[in-house]
């Protein structure tokens, strides 16, 4: 517990997968931890194995595309141990997919509410508590896909997740004299259970694992530890990055 101590985060999509194990491993190293998502009874089982762990944490359930959530998660980190220093928005959406031709208005507009607009809209409330808390590090959850790779099928996801590295790059450049570090992970597959519901078949896991140069998946620790460096002091000189931690997806297309 010596890489976050005494520091305040937020972790967004905190119910499962990428989102649950970073949320572990701060509150392991030592962050009080506020953790965001619709679910209420997975966070409300989080906390709970948090705290028998040793570590602190709180549970605020919610719909990242109002504004007012955001709101509340700060707040929460304010009132229950008086700062913000880290934000992981990681919460996000593969929403709808197939020919584009074929993509509902409001289902590319949902994957933007979800995937780019949430985003924005917590940066724009952890920001100023982070600055008043004398700078610190926010993080989004991008992806390869969109950035290095190309999927038919995945429109709305792919623009939304390459947007998200727009968004990285422009608050960096803001908040960057204020102390305040904004970076973004793009991981390839990770086995999690949208991972696995998508590719169901030994035919399309055996596809989706030759993507990556390291013929595997990552496990969802592997993309929390990358998220664990940005957020920490290590990463003191690191800001407005794309960090791809895809097992090498984005130099093989074989």
């Amino acid at each position: 517990m010596d890489r976050l101590p005494g520091k305040v985060a937020i972790v967004t999509g905190a119910s499962a997968g990428i989102g649950r194990v970073t949320a572990k491993l701060f509150a392991s190293e030592g962050a009080g931890v506020v953790v965001g998502a619709r679910r209420r009874g997975e966070l409300d089982a989080l906390v709970a194995e948090i705290e028998a762990a040793g570590g602190k944490a709180a549970a605020v359930a919610g719909d990242v595309r109002e504004e007012a959530y955001h709101q509340a998660l700060v707040a929460t980190a304010i009132e229950r141990w008086g700062k913000l220093d880290i934000a992981f928005n990681n919460a996000g959406t593969l929403g709808e997919a197939g020919p584009s031709d074929g993509v509902s208005a409001a289902g590319f507009s949902d994957a933007l509410a979800v995937n780019l607009t949430a985003a924005f809209l917590g940066a724009k409330h952890q920001a100023p508590a982070i600055i008043a808390a004398g700078g610190g590090s926010i993080i989004f959850t991008s992806t390869f896909v969109g950035y290095s790779f190309a999927f038919s099928g995945v429109a709305a996801y792919a623009a939304s997740k390459a947007g998200l590295i727009g968004l990285t790059q422009a608050l960096a450049a803001e908040y960057g004299p204020r102390n305040l570090r904004v970076n973004a992970v793009l991981p390839g597959a990770v086995d999690t259970d949208m991972y696995r519901d998508m590719n169901d078949t030994p035919d399309k896991q055996a596809f989706v694992t030759g993507l990556h140069a390291l013929k595997r998946v990552a496990t969802p620790d592997e993309v929390a530890r990358a998220v664990l460096f940005l957020a920490s002091d290590e990463a003191s000189f690191i800001t407005g990055t794309a960090s791809l931690v895809d097992g090498g997806a984005s130099i093989t297309r074989t």
